[in-house]
Parts: structure tokens; sequence; C-alpha cells
């Protein structure tokens, strides 16, 4: 009997030894963070509640703050990112350098590339003073859609336009459809690799002024380095670099502010 009986204890000792690896990797090491979160985790759970992550969010958001109140949004959101499920908007942490960098820039007209669930636009627009705008920009549908919901449940939705499409043909635009003339301050959180392009794009289609300041997410994980390299070495910008933590996570990351020299 005490042979038959160590058997499945012996298994399931390994079963949790190996759980425990798992869960030590996932906390140290940030690819495999993401591969459990955003692939793993989160596949699973969908198939089980029949919903997206971002829909979940949302109705947490719906069911727990206060209409009207964008912080409470905000501190809603980061309750359940960092409690239930990891979710890539730009968090508390970064966050914080986020609204000092727009507090400083004051900006009158504001652009933002990757609104997600529209976390990061709650957050720049509560910070924006009378008759600003922000533009923010989502290639795909349905996190346009929970975005469009998150905006207008806290509030901030005349003050922000969500433009939904490809950056590459929304910049064009912005002058003629959506009477730009040029932007003062432009956040970054979009597809890494479209960070220097877009820049480009916006020098050409004259989008920015002397003093323009762009501010980029996640320049350290998943990383851009092509980006860092065409801003810190043209004498176009003068750029600076916040040191912070991968959102929800205590994974190395940082942001990179760059202005505009003209």
């Amino acid at each position: 009997m005490l042979e038959i009986s160590s058997v499945p204890l012996f298994s399931v000792f390994i079963l949790l030894f190996i759980l425990l690896l798992i869960v030590l990797l996932i906390r140290k090491n940030a690819t495999a963070a993401l591969i459990w979160n955003e692939i793993i985790r989160e596949k699973v759970t969908n198939f089980i509640m029949n919903q997206s992550k971002e829909q979940r969010i949302l109705n947490f958001v719906l069911q727990n703050a206060v209409r009207g109140d964008p912080h409470s949004v905000l501190d809603t959101i980061d309750k359940y990112c960092s409690q239930k499920e990891w979710a890539m908007n730009v968090g508390d942490e970064k966050g914080k350098i986020l609204d000092k960098t727009v507090q400083e820039a004051n900006p009158s007209v504001a652009l933002e590339l990757g609104t997600y669930c529209g976390y990061s636009a709650v957050r720049i627009s509560r910070l924006l003073k009378a008759g600003a705008r922000l533009l923010t920009v989502e290639f795909n549908p349905e996190f346009a859609a929970i975005a469009k919901q998150m905006i207008e449940f806290a509030g901030v939705q005349d003050k922000v336009k969500l433009l939904e499409g490809p950056s590459e043909e929304i910049i064009p635009q912005l002058k003629k459809k959506y009477e730009v003339d040029t932007l003062d301050f432009v956040f970054l959180d979009h597809w890494k690799d479209r960070y220097t392009p877009d820049t480009i794009l916006l020098q050409e289609c004259n989008l920015l002024r002397k003093g323009s300041v762009l501010l980029a997410d996640n320049i350290i994980f998943p990383g851009a380095p092509d980006f860092l390299n065409y801003v810190r070495k043209s004498p176009h910008f003068q750029c600076t670099n916040y040191p912070s933590h991968l959102e929800y996570m205590q994974v190395e990351d940082a942001m990179e502010k760059a202005v505009f020299l003209g």
C-alpha cells in the first residue's frame, strides 16, 4: 500500500515543483511572463469565459469605478491589471512619468498612437487645459470599441477624439481632415516597429514644431532600439531617458522623451 500511494504523491510533488519553477521564471523573466499572461493564461480565460480580456477590464470598470471620475477609472484599471490579469496599459508607475511630461508640455493638441483600452487617453485628457484636445489612434477595431466606452464612462469624451485605423494612414490626414496645424505632444505606445517610421512621418508631414514633445513607452521591453538610435543621433531631437518598470511587473523598462528642436 505504501509503495502504491507513493507514486501519486511523487507525481504531485513533481507537478508542484514544476509549477514553482514556472512561477519563479515568470517573475524573473519578462518574455516568459508575457508568454504566460498574453498567450497561455489569456487564451484559456477567454475560452472559459467566452469574452476578451479587454471586455473583462471594461466590465470591471463599469461595475466598480465612479462614472465621470477619471481618477476612479484609472485606479480601477490599475487594480484589475495588478491583481487579476496583466494588460499592456502604461500603468501607474510609468503613468506618473506620463503625467509629468504632459503637465510640462501643457499641450493644446496632443496625439496618442496606440489607444488600447483607453487607459492613457483618460490619463492624458484629464490633465488637458480648457479647449485642448487629444487625438488617439487605434488600429484594432475591438480595442477601439472598448476604449470608446471607457473614455465615455470616464467623462472625458469632449476632449478626446478616437481615430480608428493604421497610424501610417491617419498621420498624413491630420492637417486637412482633422484640422491639426502642429502637435504639442505625442505619446508613442503602439507597435514598437512603427515608432521610427511614424516619427519620421510626423516630421515629413510638418506636424512637429520647435518644442514639440514626443514620449515613447516600452523602449527597453519589448524594446525600440531603432527609435532610440534615430532620435538620439538626430540633431533635431533632445532626449531624456526615464528608467522605470514594465507595467504591473518588476521588470526593467524605460520611457524616452524626445523634444523636437526644429
